[in-house]
């Protein structure tokens, strides 16, 4: 029997870098990799809130896809580990929802976050201070990378 697909949490930005220049392949390589099974996406009630203040094409992508994924809603559990998070420092409290994305796809026991954004997400000293907070709450350590680390790429020939 195959494995399952890793269960994989995209926050508002990856919907966004599908009409960003610079990070457009690689966020739509992701969805259509989740579209061919490879990955089970994860979003939450956040990021629906997010896309609502974004252009209307993001958030059309965003209803077309939507019905592929999980969402994941916010609870007191994700609540206190996001203010666990601010507690430790990770991030100040006016970057709060950043730190919220990190708990719900940690609480929702998802294998990875994918993210574009490089300040307060996927930063390597933020993601061992992340995983570090997750251990001594008792979860699991998660992965947080850029859409481009985890999509396939095809071989060059």
């Amino acid at each position: 029997m195959g494995r399952a697909p890793l269960r994989v949490y995209a926050d508002t930005s990856v919907f966004g870098g599908v009409f960003d220049d610079e990070f457009e392949e690689s966020s739509r390589k992701l969805f259509d990799q989740v579209r061919g099974h490879r990955f089970a996406l994860v979003v939450s009630s956040l990021v629906e809130d997010e896309i609502a203040d974004a252009p209307p094409q993001v958030e059309d992508f965003y209803l077309r896809i939507l019905p592929l994924a999980e969402t994941l809603y916010l609870t007191p559990e994700a609540l206190r580990l996001r203010n666990a998070y601010l507690q430790a420092g990770i991030v100040a409290p006016k970057r709060a929802t950043d730190a919220l994305h990190v708990a719900l796809a940690t609480v929702g026991k998802c294998d990875l976050i994918v993210s574009w954004n490089f300040r307060h997400i996927v930063h390597h000293d933020k993601i061992s201070r992340y995983n570090a907070v997750n251990t001594l709450e008792g979860y699991l350590a998660i992965s947080i990378h850029a859409p481009i680390e985890v999509v396939e790429h095809e071989e060059e020939v």
